[in-house]
């Protein structure tokens, strides 16, 4: 694992906002049934409350809307890297958006699943540069723990 210190720093300072979700989960739209369903089940079974696209976008609203303001409530940003959101994102889709405006406000871990930093740092040397975790070294379950102390220590003191 590589060191979240400068991330942490960041979240606690985020977390004084009122109204914030503990974390934002930017995934390709192909892995939302699998590993981000996974990932994001886990976290909420830790207690952290996240933005997941699959559960906090109303019928009839606009997708990209929504997306804005639930990365404005979020304290931080967790990106699922997988071979799918690789390609999304080399395409400009919604995947780079997100990845975009989380990179700007510097409050992301990226997560590496199915696919390595090496192949991250090609497609984005910015986002390969982070910190974060990856599955290949060990399960789901743990990374979602490591997250969950991450952005919401106070629920595992």
């Amino acid at each position: 694992m590589r060191a979240l210190t400068p991330v942490r720093d960041s979240i606690e300072k985020r977390a004084l906002l009122p109204d914030l979700r503990d974390a934002f989960l930017c995934h390709a739209w192909d892995d939302r049934k699998g590993a981000t369903k996974e990932l994001h089940d886990l976290l909420v079974s830790r207690g952290v409350s996240v933005w997941f696209s699959e559960k906090d976008v109303p019928l009839g609203t606009s997708l990209l809307r929504e997306i804005d303001k639930g990365l404005a409530k979020s304290k931080v940003g967790i990106v699922l890297v997988t071979p799918a959101l690789l390609r999304r994102v080399q395409a400009e889709g919604i995947a780079d958006k997100e990845l975009s405006a989380l990179l700007a406000r510097d409050l992301l871990v990226p997560i590496v699943h199915g696919t390595t930093y090496e192949a991250l740092r090609e497609v984005s040397p910015l986002l390969g540069s982070r910190s974060g975790l990856s599955t290949a070294d060990e399960p789901m379950a743990n990374v979602a723990a490591k997250l969950a102390e991450l952005v919401a220590p106070q629920l595992h003191c």
